[in-house]
């Protein structure tokens, strides 16, 4: 295995882009819906506008570019190939800083935050940041054999860490980003400044504790999450080989599986635009779309979807809660996560932040992470 680490970047080839927009173009579309909501899921004339825009309107190359204008790279980790941004920070006392998307994400809703963190007014607030694709998921391998999991992809972040010669770092995810992220926060405790969340589980505590008004509501929308919400991950983590096929011959029925959890995960007031743009919406789906990983990448919910085991970590820990977020009871997470130095509960946002709030999450890095520079 060699632990080279090649420049990387990306060049999706104009046939591709052809071949999309045909595809598009040929969709055989199904009936409307027999509501007037989207609690049947996506409406019928909405996503006929949007592919028409996916088709006629955007721009990949923009978002191409917007990509390939940070350094890109890859390197093989554990016999698969992965690949990551990699912005070094001008200020040679950065502190680095390990960015994991989740799923329906990538790298690309992390673009906003780059130039912020590597090069702030204050050269103290400043970070090195590495952001990897997910194993099966944008320009990372798509592994061919079972056994990538959540525990597996922190040590194969852990080991990147290692290789980029960042010898102390800090780490911040949402959704599986979270889930990585706190596995690290186990496993690699000793490396670790400290870990920032967005998605924080944990179960109850063994005592008794004092539940708040807000730790009851969000209990009541977890659930209410479980019973409403939850199909697209019982298909995943049952039988997404089934599901792919659909997503990997049809675009419209990738863009509908994405867009549906960004209407439902983002806050807004029934337009989805003012909380994601529609150009960065379809930057996501299109690179589900053009790498061709809309089965791999739902294979993760396979390998660990409820499988996770929730470790206790002792390292510096934050967390900032969004209102359109899961939220967990705040002592649930203190008798999970030994270290709570940071808790915010944002007035608005949701499960994207670095698409809906960069600046708010920017800050809240930098807020948490600020006393532990020292540290690191």
């Amino acid at each position: 295995m060699s632990t080279d680490v090649h420049p990387y970047r990306i060049a999706i080839g104009d046939e591709a882009l052809a071949d999309l927009r045909r595809r598009l173009a040929d969709t055989r579309w199904p009936d409307r819906e027999t509501v007037d909501d989207w609690s049947q899921g996506v409406p019928l004339a909405y996503i006929r506008e949007l592919a028409a825009y996916w088709r006629d309107g955007y721009d990949w190359r923009g978002a191409e570019a917007r990509l390939n204008a940070v350094p890109q790279f890859r390197t093989e980790i554990d016999g698969l190939g992965l690949h990551f941004l990699h912005a070094r920070s001008p200020h040679p006392d950065a502190l680095p800083l390990l960015l994991t998307h989740g799923w329906p994400g990538g790298v690309v809703e992390f673009l906003d935050l780059v130039e912020p963190l590597t090069s702030p007014d204050d050269p103290a607030e400043a970070f090195h940041v590495v952001c990897p694709s997910l194993p099966g998921y944008g320009f990372s391998d798509s592994p061919a054999g079972p056994g990538w999991g959540v525990e597996r992809i922190a040590d194969a972040w852990a080991e990147l860490m290692d290789r980029l010669g960042y010898g102390r770092w800090a780490a911040h995810g949402g959704d599986w980003g979270a889930f990585v992220t706190a596995q690290l926060g186990h496993t690699a405790a000793d490396r670790l400044a400290g870990i920032h969340l967005t998605m924080a589980f944990a179960g109850p505590p063994e005592g008794e504790v004092e539940l708040s008004p807000r730790d009851y509501a969000g209990l009541a929308a977890l659930k209410e999450f479980q019973r409403n919400e939850s199909g697209y991950s019982a298909i995943q983590s049952t039988r997404p080989q089934t599901l792919g096929y659909g997503l990997a011959d049809s675009p419209v029925a990738q863009l509908a599986w994405i867009t549906e959890k960004f209407w439902t995960w983002t806050d807004h007031d029934g337009d989805l635009d003012k909380a994601v743009p529609r150009d960065r919406l379809l930057d996501m789906v299109s690179l589900y779309w053009l790498t061709g990983t809309a089965t791999s990448s739902a294979r993760l919910y396979w390998e660990s979807h409820n499988k996770v085991p929730l470790h206790q970590v002792d390292v510096p820990t934050g967390i900032t809660i969004f209102p359109k977020d899961a939220r967990m009871p705040r002592p649930w997470l203190e008798g999970r996560f030994t270290q709570l130095r940071h808790w915010c509960d944002a007035d608005s946002g949701g499960h994207f932040p670095a698409l809906e709030r960069p600046e708010f999450l920017v800050a809240e890095l930098r807020d948490f992470l600020r006393p532990l520079r020292k540290q690191a």
